[in-house]
């Protein structure tokens, strides 16, 4: 075969080369506008929904903008993670200034739900896809797929062992360097291994292995070993994390519900300040409830006054909960009536109870 001369060996290697060139300002431009993209249309949805009173309407257009910022953004030729991940980071960090209390407390409800059944999902599809791969594969491809499998569960472990313990030591270093305070953490490199510890994969790595193409070189083995990464990191770690937590024997840690009694009392205090001057009765009674609530928020090595406190609205609750039965039951309210005060009552008994420690009143 005859060697190109020195024109032509030149010729090509520019043209190589302004391929290269092309394509890499392909990929940048498409970065950059994966990046534009995503904070534009969460400032334009941002915008549409304050104009959005109903929980039910803005639940709706939460879902229909999220499937369809991801296919504006695949159809545009941008990278559509990209533009996702910018878009709900800004959502998540301007949305609670403008959304209602009603309409964030219904999607946080609405997201959790769908959430749990995307992830109960996955692991059925994860089930009835590895089935038929499983009867494609030979006996030695069985056993080479498994010791692949754990090859790569055992990578992933010690990565984010060595990544997690590494950048903990090297955030306490520099906070020391510069003598400050950054959320370190109290227990040191202990707390730096729990962490490293709670690296349970689940539906981020399986939704990787699904949207591969059907023909996509070696697709089968790569859903196996995401199947074995996620079975072996759930039951592995999972079921060790009790018995890690007594080895290392933690102290206490109060920090967050210092940080919550701190900014508590700032809130509460902002609202009294915004009542000051005003000597109506009714501005007297609000300033009496926001002083005693600030009274308790201010004892926060003293949780037992906060949980008494909790517990005398809920049993005052509990009592209008009953009165309020028995007027619809007698007729002196309706329907509608019962329904308006219900809804109240549901708030304040909210308001009541510690997040995550809800509890239905019983009568």
């Amino acid at each position: 075969m005859k060697r190109p001369g020195p024109i032509a060996a030149s010729v090509l290697a520019w043209t190589v080369g302004a391929a290269v060139s092309v394509g890499v300002g392909l990929l940048a431009l498409s970065l950059i506008g994966s990046v534009v993209a995503g904070y534009l249309l969460a400032r334009l949805f941002r915008l549409a929904m304050t104009r959005v009173d109903d929980a039910a309407t803005a639940t709706i257009l939460q879902f229909v903008s999220t499937f369809g910022v991801w296919i504006f953004a695949d159809r545009a030729g941008l990278s559509a993670i990209i533009t996702m991940v910018v878009y709900a980071m800004t959502l998540a960090r301007s949305a609670p200034r403008t959304t209602s209390p009603r309409n964030r407390v219904s999607s946080y409800s609405v997201w959790e739900t769908a959430v749990f059944v995307l992830n109960v999902l996955a692991f059925v599809l994860m089930g009835l896809q590895s089935r038929p791969i499983l009867s494609r594969l030979s006996e030695a491809g069985r056993v080479e797929a498994l010791v692949l499998g754990v090859v790569v569960l055992a990578t992933v472990i010690l990565i984010r062992l060595a990544w997690v313990l590494a950048a903990g030591a090297t955030v306490r270093l520099v906070s020391g360097w510069f003598g400050r305070k950054w959320h370190v953490g109290k227990q040191g490199a202990r707390g730096d291994l729990l962490v490293a510890w709670c690296g349970m994969r689940g539906l981020v790595t399986l939704a990787t292995a699904f949207a591969l193409p059907l023909g996509f070189p070696g697709r089968d083995l790569i859903v196996l070993t995401a199947f074995c990464v996620v079975l072996g990191t759930l039951v592995l770690q999972g079921m060790t994390l009790k018995p890690l937590l007594r080895f290392l024997n933690f102290e206490p840690d109060n920090s967050i519900e210092e940080e919550v009694s701190r900014a508590r009392v700032a809130v509460m205090q902002a609202a009294l300040d915004s009542l000051a001057g005003d000597s109506s009765p009714a501005a007297a009674a609000v300033r009496e409830q926001y002083a005693a609530a600030r009274t308790v928020a201010e004892k926060p090595d003293n949780p037992q006054a906060a949980t008494e406190y909790d517990e005398l609205r809920l049993r005052a609750i509990k009592h209008q909960r009953k009165v309020l039965e028995r007027l619809r039951l007698e007729g002196t309210i309706g329907d509608e009536a019962y329904h308006r005060l219900e809804e109240e009552i549901d708030w304040a008994e909210l308001d009541s109870s510690p997040a995550g420690r809800f509890q239905p009143l019983t009568t």
